[in-house]
């Protein structure tokens, strides 16, 4: 037994959700950001919490990383295009800071895989995922939307029911 009292706050909220976002783009905003070092020490990524904006499912979030410096040219040059395309949709051009690019609105794809599929690309290629996961796939400028305004590309897509992979799915 442990005496509690005064460690927790009553007034805090219940946690939410946490199954992955559906399939679909996302009115979201950058919400924190960190340079972490590799598991190996060997470079650093560039880790973004982003957050949806509006919506059913306002308040969620969302993960990427950024291997902005790593032994792996290709690993470089994969997180330089990302890099490129969230600098363009938050419209910060040359960011001093990944702060610079916080609580700027853009549409931010997901993509969602059940546990049971087969990874399609990466370290894990061939392997079968293990749980439910969720990818950022990419990002564009936010037309027309403005700190917390709502935007239609927000509503996500409707999943197919099936568990079929979406390369796997027929056009």
């Amino acid at each position: 037994m442990a005496n509690i009292n005064g460690l927790y706050n009553p007034e805090a909220e219940a946690q939410q959700d946490f199954t992955p976002l559906p399939t679909g783009d996302y009115l979201m905003q950058i919400v924190d950001s960190d340079l972490k070092p590799t598991k190996d020490n060997n470079g650093h990524y560039l880790e973004l919490v982003m957050e949806v904006m509006d919506g059913a499912l306002k308040g969620r979030k969302a993960w990427d990383r950024l291997n902005l410096d790593h032994p792996n040219a290709q690993a470089v040059e994969i997180a330089n295009r990302t890099f490129s395309s969230i600098r363009e949709a938050t419209g910060v051009a040359n960011p001093r800071d990944s702060q610079d690019l916080h609580y700027k609105p853009m549409i931010v794809r997901v993509e969602s895989y059940p546990a049971g599929s087969v990874i399609a690309f990466g370290k894990r290629k061939g392997q079968t995922r293990d749980r439910d996961e969720t990818e950022v796939r990419g990002y564009k400028k936010a037309d027309g939307a403005v700190g917390n305004a709502p935007a239609t590309a927000s509503t996500p897509t409707t999943a197919p029911s099936d568990a079929t992979p979406p390369w796997k799915r027929a056009a």
